[in-house]
């Protein structure tokens, strides 16, 4: 059987507000999420075996261990048995960095779950679909559509097809950011904006005016990630830069590809151990 190929897009968060607490751990955020052209990619086939197969390979492989986001979800699919008692070999290429607010391991369990149902050997109902999701990671939701989303502070999603058409040049530092340290540094609030979510929320004179509530946090604790949007702030025909989720990676976004690429030439110039990609909003 041959392996079929699924690309798995990462998310990033022009805009993201926290406003309040769930529970003792969780806490609610709101945030206008968009997609890049950056994707891993994954490889799947049914096998005949007692156990599923799972392989990473790619730039950003390192560190991911055997308990990670793929595991624990084949795991709840098949102690729900919700899979058939079928097996899958499945390899990824991983283009997106850990720990960069990406969301890349939340993506890729959101495309294989996207996948499954396609091909009709998931089939879940709207709620279990959406509990599955939770039970998984607080990102995977997101990644169902691929398509500009307003996640509000009461969990809803909207999704809007509109496209904001921008060139991202997207960098990340030569360290990664703990979501967990960074939430837990989290002392005040702010009043949701999103709870009415409409396509003009993504308009870029809107855009521009958010912001990142979690980059203030990120910027004390690493300092290295201030210096870098000082940096690219600075950059000749830049429109904004913002940090995606907590961090680390730094998304500076622009008009046109020629800019884009101007700006990526000197940023590696300037910053030779750290990663950076031209990519473009889809």
């Amino acid at each position: 059987m041959k392996f079929s190929m699924i690309r798995s897009y990462a998310k990033v968060n022009l805009s993201l507000n926290v406003t309040g607490k769930k529970n003792s751990k969780l806490h609610k955020i709101e945030s206008l999420v968009t997609f890049i052209g950056l994707h891993d990619l994954i490889y799947l086939k049914k096998i005949e075996s007692n156990s599923h197969k799972i392989y990473f390979t790619g730039k950003f492989k390192n560190g991911i261990n055997k308990n990670n986001t793929i595991s624990h979800l084949l795991k709840i699919l098949d102690n729900q048995k919700l899979l058939m008692n079928q097996k899958f070999e499945i390899k990824i290429i991983k283009n997106i960095p850990q720990e960069s607010g990406m969301g890349g391991g939340s993506m890729n369990a959101s495309s294989l779950i996207n996948y499954f149902i396609k091909k009709k050997i998931l089939k879940l109902t709207k709620k279990k679909l959406i509990n599955l999701a939770n039970i998984i990671g607080s990102d995977v939701i997101l990644g169902f559509s691929n398509q500009n989303t307003v996640l509000s502070s009461n969990g809803s999603l909207k999704v809007f097809k509109k496209k904001i058409n921008f060139h991202v040049l997207v960098t990340k530092p030569n360290f990664g950011c703990s979501t967990k340290l960074i939430y837990s540094k989290v002392k005040n609030f702010s009043k949701s904006k999103y709870n009415k979510p409409s396509e003009s929320l993504f308009k870029k004179n809107n855009i521009l005016n958010s912001s990142n509530e979690l980059e203030k946090i990120a910027f004390l604790i690493y300092p290295k990630i201030k210096k870098l949007k000082l940096y690219l702030s600075k950059i000749p025909n830049v429109i904004f830069c913002r940090m995606s989720g907590s961090g680390s990676t730094m998304v500076t976004y622009f008009n046109s590809k020629e800019a884009t690429v101007i700006a990526s030439r000197a940023f590696k110039r300037k910053f030779k151990n750290y990663w950076c990609i031209t990519s473009k909003t889809i």
